[in-house]
Formats: C-alpha cells, structure tokens, sequence
C-alpha cells in the first residue's frame, strides 16, 4: 500500500472575512468535520496543494495538528473561479472502523475489437460508480475493459465490474457503463455537398467570366 499523504496544520480562529489575510500570508483556512466538533485549521498553500493533487477526493490525508494526526478525506475544495486560487477545503474526519461511502472513477481501459473500428467507437456514458467500504479499503478509481466487446450491441454494465474484496458497489447495477455510437452518415453527406457546391461554384465563375468576355468584345466594336 502506498504511504499515505501527510500535510501538517496549525489551529487557527480567525474566520469569515478575514481569512483573506490568511490566504495573502500563504495560508488556506480549511475545516475538518464528522467525529468532534468542527476543528478550524490553517495550511500553507504549496504544501495543502500538493496534497490535493496527489490524494484528490478518494485517498485518505493525514493531518498533523496540535500534536496529534487526524486521517481525512477531502469533501469540498473551494477555488476562484478565474484564478483557480484555493479559498477553502472541508475535510472529513474518518472512523477507520466505519463504512464510509464515496465516487469511485471509472477508467476506460484496453482497445475495442478491431473488426468494430471502422463502424463507429465506444463512448462511455457513466463516468463514476458510489461505492461503501472501511476507509482503509477505499480506492481512487475503478478499471473499465472494453477489450472484450465484439459487436456494436454489446455494452458494460455496472454488474460488470468487479470491485477489490471490501469494496462494495452501490450504483444501480444494471446502468450503463457504455455504449457503442456508429460514426455518422451524415458527415458523408456533408462532404460530398461541400465537393458539389465547390463544383457549382467553379461553373458559375466560368459562365461569369464568359460574359465578361461577351461584354469586353461588344465595347472592342462599339
């Protein structure tokens, strides 16, 4: 098992506006929830981001603070809008000897059939699984192969999927996971209208050019 991304923080009691100060120091306020009362910490901003981008919302976080380690996972990341600068994260404080429920992702992997590539390509339609476990087991992803479709009417389904021991599946079990769309016809069509209307278009310019010459050749008489 991977080790577990550490991130260290300090209690803080400034809230609401003046948070601002915080960010303008380095510092990103951020709340940890769910088995005490809400603890309201600060962490510096390089550090709190490295730990987002490596753990997301699926992996658990240690948090160093006031002399103890709380495991968590990151619920709700709040970012600027245009600059994408972190404003504030809720972390969840977990019980390891719980359930907890979560999004899985859902990885397309492996290649289509090659018989069905000309015809068209997979699409996947669900993107994300809820599943339950013990935070311990909890994973960051779910693989998808598509390898095994051989026909156009053939999907994956959710009842096709096989979670690791611990993990089990919450979505309804007969969604869709894909499906199979041809490649359009129409874009056939469009292409050849594009070839007939460039043709038309180099006949009118023709005819144009002839009565051009017509008109040059009765002002030459005239």
């Amino acid at each position: 098992m991977a080790e577990r991304v550490t991130v260290d923080a300090q209690t803080r009691t400034i809230i609401g506006k003046q948070t601002r100060q915080l960010r303008r120091e380095g510092q990103i306020p951020a709340v940890i929830y769910g088995q005490r009362d809400p603890i309201h910490v600060q962490i510096e901003n390089l550090s709190l981001r490295r730990a987002l981008r490596t753990a997301g919302m699926n992996e658990l976080i240690d948090i160093k603070v006031g002399g103890r380690k709380i495991t968590v996972l990151a619920r709700e990341i709040q970012q600027h809008p245009t600059h994408g600068d972190l404003l504030h994260v809720d972390f969840y404080e977990v019980n390891m000897r719980e359930t907890i429920q979560a999004d899985v992702h859902l990885l397309i992997v492996g290649e289509v059939a090659e018989e069905l590539r000309p015809l068209g390509e997979i699409i996947q339609v669900l993107h994300a699984v809820t599943v339950e476990c013990l935070p311990g087991d909890l994973i960051s992803e779910i693989e998808v192969d598509i390898s095994g479709i051989e026909s156009p009417d053939q999907a994956i389904y959710v009842s096709n999927l096989t979670p690791p021991q611990g993990v089990t599946i919450l979505t309804d079990p007969e969604s869709a996971i894909t499906s199979f769309e041809y490649f359009r016809e129409e874009e056939e069509e469009e292409e050849e209208e594009e070839t007939l209307f460039a043709e038309e278009a180099e006949e009118v310019e023709v005819i144009a050019k002839g009565k051009a010459a017509d008109e040059e050749e009765e002002e030459d008489e005239a």
